[in-house]
């Protein structure tokens, strides 16, 4: 039995992108915000129904912006996910396709629909007609193809879906802001003091180009909260995305696994939950699957029966640098390989080296570690440029 390393190594790269897509979203949040702040911190006092009356209109206008912004990068993230499904399945198949040897059946592709993650977006579960669930099922059940079914059954560990999810951040907000206002002035703050503790420490222009990590860090009270929140829900979501369309080409392929390992992150954030189901193999469709809670790292890897490949092969298995001895782990090949340490880990490279051989950490528990989110970014086409397609 063996697990192909790069699927190790595209766990780093996924959180990467959800990075890249949270910080265009927030980006956009933090924006509307800044701009209110701004107009506000033009207000001395309020002295006059004329300036309460600007004040509301200002009000009034950041929660119409804030409803567009949920409207927008609602159909963005729809858009994002509907793309990774396909860039993940063809990652599968193409890496099942190399363990296995020269001349061996192509693996087999599943079909993704056009609607699939916008179903997963979109469609409340709770709001589907009762009548039509046996028909739902049954679809779900009959095809390892990523149906429109299959992503109307999917929704935030709360029950929610991506959709209501920002309608909710935005109506949230604009309540929770207002209200900061109301109360600073009750209070006797000025308009420019609550404007500060609104923004923090963000500053209109230059948040641009900071990721999303450091813009919350930096955020005030109307930011950092809906900052931390939109992170949460498209982390979750690309999870979910990578683990669903991972499981369809793992079980339209069982004549080449018929296995999966449990994944998890091995840090002080991992719960108990998914360290208790880390390195834990399970039968396709019979055990758990990430993500078990919001903010899930965790991910599930094939395992590949080679028998044929050491009747080949003997004794090794293939590897970016050529085929290495069949019980070499992902972890000690990569500690072994200094290139590739650059190539697969980034600015997490000095770290690594740290954990084993300062701090004596075994490789399997050093590359866990640093499967983590270090605010770096991946757009999706670095992603199909650094996985490309064989043939």
């Amino acid at each position: 039995m063996s697990i192909p390393e790069s699927f190790y190594r595209e766990a780093i790269d996924l959180n990467r992108y959800s990075n890249r897509i949270a910080r265009r979203i927030v980006t956009n949040y933090n924006d509307i915000i800044l701009d209110l702040t701004f107009k506000l911190a033009t207000i001395d006092e309020v002295t006059s129904p004329a300036t309460v009356a600007r004040i509301r209109s200002m009000l009034l206008q950041m929660k119409e912006s804030l409803e567009g912004w949920s409207v927008e990068n609602t159909a963005y993230v729809a858009d994002q996910l509907q793309s990774l499904s396909l860039f993940q399945s063809d990652f599968v198949r193409n890496e099942l396709q190399k363990a296995l040897p020269v001349g061996a059946a192509n693996v087999n592709s599943v079909q993704i629909s056009g609607d699939f993650a916008r179903s997963i977006v979109y469609t409340d579960p709770t709001e589907i007609n009762v009548l039509t669930l046996p028909t739902l099922e049954s679809q779900v059940r009959r095809t390892f193809n990523l149906t429109a079914a299959k992503g109307s059954a999917i929704t935030l560990p709360n029950g929610e879906v991506v959709e209501k999810a920002f309608r909710g951040i935005a109506a949230s907000q604009a309540e929770f802001i207002s209200r900061e206002i109301r109360v600073g002035i009750t209070e006797g703050e000025s308009i420019p003091q609550i404007a500060k503790r609104l923004r923090g420490r963000l500053q209109f222009g230059k948040n641009q180009e900071m990721t999303a990590k450091a813009q919350a860090l930096a955020g005030g009270t109307g930011i950092r909260l809906a900052n931390n929140q939109v992170r949460t829900i498209v982390r979750t979501s690309v999870n979910q995305v990578q683990n669903m369309a991972s499981q369809a080409v793992y079980m339209a392929n069982q004549d080449v696994t018929k296995k999966y390992e449990y994944v998890a992150i091995l840090d002080a954030r991992t719960t108990a939950l998914c360290g208790s189901l880390d390195g834990k193999h399970f039968e396709y469709g019979k055990g758990p699957m990430p993500p078990q809670h919001f903010n899930c790292r965790s991910s599930t890897v094939p395992v590949i029966d080679d028998e044929d490949l050491r009747r080949r092969f003997p004794d090794t298995r293939p590897s970016e640098v050529g085929r290495v001895p069949q019980d070499v782990s992902y972890p000690n090949w990569l500690k072994d390989n200094p290139d590739m340490q650059s190539k697969a880990l980034g600015n997490k490279k000095k770290f690594f080296n740290y954990l084993i051989n300062t701090k004596k950490e075994s490789p399997r528990n050093a590359s866990r570690k640093i499967i983590s989110d270090d605010g770096t970014e991946l757009s999706l086409r670095e992603l199909i440029e650094k996985y490309p397609k064989v043939g």
